[in-house]
């Protein structure tokens, strides 16, 4: 996970246009709901980055707000998706 944690980080950070450094983002931070930045577009611009940097595909009904619930949420999801889980 720590490694793809910091992948994770700078996605978000690329993606999103956030002035936050990596080590803000800890697992915990919130993101949906609590980044103005990740939007509806902001939504559809991370899930497209994410499965270019990590060669996956998140189907439809992957999609939640509880995927993009925190940073560790998020990471999850993409370690599972990397395990073929």
């Amino acid at each position: 996970m720590p490694d793809t944690l910091s992948a994770v980080r700078e996605v978000l950070i690329d993606t999103l246009e956030l002035q936050q450094s990596p080590e803000d983002l800890q697992p915990g931070t919130a993101l949906f709901g609590a980044l103005p930045e990740l939007d509806s577009f902001g939504v559809v611009a991370l899930v497209g980055a994410i499965e270019d940097r990590f060669e996956i595909t998140i189907d439809d009904d992957e999609f939640g707000a509880d995927l993009f619930e925190t940073v560790g949420t998020l990471t999850d999801f993409v370690d599972g998706k990397l395990a073929g889980a």
